[in-house]
């Protein structure tokens, strides 16, 4: 009983962080990657007073924007690779530096 308690809280915990990762976590790098562009263009894509000239532009603003949003798409390929491996009877396998698609190991 014990036992089963314990694997059912660990699948549970995996489940909340992967929900957490992905289902907050892409969303909130995008956010991050459009609000880092809005800094780098400065000007009129910043919050300013009215009248004024804005802000001047960032261009690091921009290249955090660009990698933030590589982030994101390396993200979301890797969820694809996972489900369409999942569908061809592979599994996604993290033992190298990328990872890669393999058998099924039963």
């Amino acid at each position: 009983m014990v036992n089963n308690l314990q694997f059912s809280l660990e699948a549970v915990w995996k489940v909340l962080l992967a929900g957490l990762v992905l289902g907050a976590g892409l969303p909130l790098i995008f956010a991050l990657g459009v609000r880092s562009l809005a800094w780098g263009a400065g000007g009129d894509a910043e919050v300013h007073a009215g009248g004024s000239a804005g802000p001047k532009p960032q261009p690091v603003g921009t290249v955090i924007g660009w990698v933030l949003f590589a982030i994101v798409l390396a993200g979301i390929a890797l969820g694809i690779t996972f489900i369409v491996a999942g569908g061809l009877g592979k599994q996604l396998s993290f033992e190298h530096i990328f990872p890669t698609i393999v058998d099924k190991k039963h």
